[in-house]
C-alpha cells in the first residue's frame, strides 16, 4: 500500500503555465521533461555558453551555436529527467515531494515513458549532427554518464559527483564546437563545473535526507551531515580556482577576474546563509545558482572583449 502523500508538498507547481495552457494529453510529458521547471536547463546551460565564449577569442560567440546548446539543453535535460524518473519510480512513489510525478503516481506508464524518451533522444541526435565530428564524438560520449547517473544512488554517496560529471559535460562540447579539439581551458572549465554541481547538487539533496534514510538511497548530503558547510566551502572554492585558472588559460582580461569575484561572492552568501534544515530554502539557494551562471558568462563575455 502506498503511503499518505501531502499533496502540498509535491515539487510539481500548482500554478504551473503547463496547467494553464498545454493539451490534457501533453501535460503528463511535459512535466516528465520538467518544462516547467527551467533551473535545470539553465545549470545544463550555462557551462555550455561559458565554454563557448572562452573559446571564441576576442569576439562575441556564434549566435548559431548559443541557439543550437540551448536547444540540446532543452532536450537532453528533459530526457534525463525521464531516464531518472523510469529508473527512480519506485524511490519517487515513497518520497512526500515526487509522488506525484507522472510515473509514480500513474499517469504515464513505463512504456509511454519509455517511448518518449526515445523521442527526446532523437532530437538530441538531430541537434548533435548540425556540428562538427569531434563535437559529435565527445557528444555521444557523454551518453555513457547519462546512462549510469540515475543509478548511482544505490552504490555510492556521492551521486552529485557523477551528476557534475554528466551535467557539465557541456564545458568540453561548447570548447570542442568552436575549436574542434579539447584544449586545457575547456579541462579547467569543466573540473570548476563538476566542484560547483557538486556543491549545489548536495544543498539540493538536503530537502530529501530523511526520506533517502528510510528508503535507503544514498547522497553526499548524508555522507557529509553536519559537516556539510565546510564542504560546500571546499566545492565553491575549488570552482572558483578552476574558473579562475580556465581565465589565465584563456588570456581573459580583468573584468572577467571582476566577475568571478562577484560571483565568489555570490557562492559564500548561499553557503553562509544556507538552512540546511528546511527543504524550502535548500531549494532556494539551489535556483540561486542561475545568478552564479549568469554572472561567469556575463564575466567570460567581457574579458574576451577587452582581451
Amino acid at each position: 500500500m502506498r503511503e499518505t502523500i501531502d499533496s502540498t508538498a509535491s515539487d510539481i507547481p500548482s500554478d504551473s503555465w503547463i496547467n494553464r495552457l498545454a493539451p490534457k494529453s501533453l501535460k503528463p510529458y511535459l512535466r516528465l521533461a520538467r518544462i516547467d521547471r527551467p533551473v535545470g536547463i539553465w545549470l545544463l546551460l550555462f557551462p555550455c555558453w561559458w565554454s563557448i565564449s572562452l573559446a571564441t577569442s576576442g569576439a562575441w560567440p556564434d549566435w548559431r551555436l548559443i541557439a543550437l546548446f540551448a536547444a540540446g539543453a532543452l532536450v537532453m535535460r528533459g530526457a534525463g529527467c525521464t531516464l531518472n524518473d523510469i529508473a527512480d519510480r519506485e524511490f519517487d512513489g515513497r518520497v512526500t515531494r515526487t509522488a506525484s510525478r507522472p510515473l509514480p503516481s500513474g499517469v504515464v506508464s513505463v512504456r509511454q515513458a519509455l517511448l518518449f524518451l526515445i523521442l527526446q533522444l532523437a532530437a538530441g541526435l538531430l541537434i548533435l549532427l548540425c556540428f562538427n565530428s569531434f563535437t559529435m564524438i565527445v557528444g555521444a560520449a557523454s551518453l555513457l554518464l547519462v546512462a549510469l547517473y540515475p543509478f548511482m544512488k544505490r552504490i555510492t554517496h556521492w551521486p552529485q559527483a557523477v551528476l557534475g560529471l554528466t551535467f557539465n559535460w557541456g564545458a568540453l562540447l561548447g570548447w570542442a564546437a568552436v575549436r574542434g579539439d579539447l584544449g586545457t581551458p575547456a579541462m579547467a572549465l569543466y573540473g570548476a563545473g563538476v566542484l560547483w554541481t557538486l556543491g549545489y547538487d548536495t544543498i539540493y539533496a538536503h530537502q530529501d535526507k530523511s526520506d533517502d534514510i528510510r528508503i535507503g538511497v544514498k547522497s553526499v548530503a548524508l555522507k557529509l551531515a553536519d559537516s556539510t558547510r565546510p564542504w560546500l566551502f571546499i566545492f565553491y572554492g575549488g570552482a572558483v580556482a578552476l574558473l579562475a585558472l580556465a581565465g589565465i588559460l584563456a588570456g581573459l582580461a580583468w573584468p572577467f577576474y571582476a566577475f568571478l569575484t562577484l560571483a565568489a561572492g555570490h557562492l559564500a552568501w548561499q553557503v553562509t546563509m544556507v538552512d540546511l534544515n528546511e527543504p524550502k530554502d535548500c531549494l532556494a539557494k539551489f535556483k540561486s545558482n542561475q545568478h552564479f551562471g549568469w554572472i561567469v558568462l556575463i564575466g567570460v563575455l567581457a574579458g574576451q572583449l577587452l582581451a
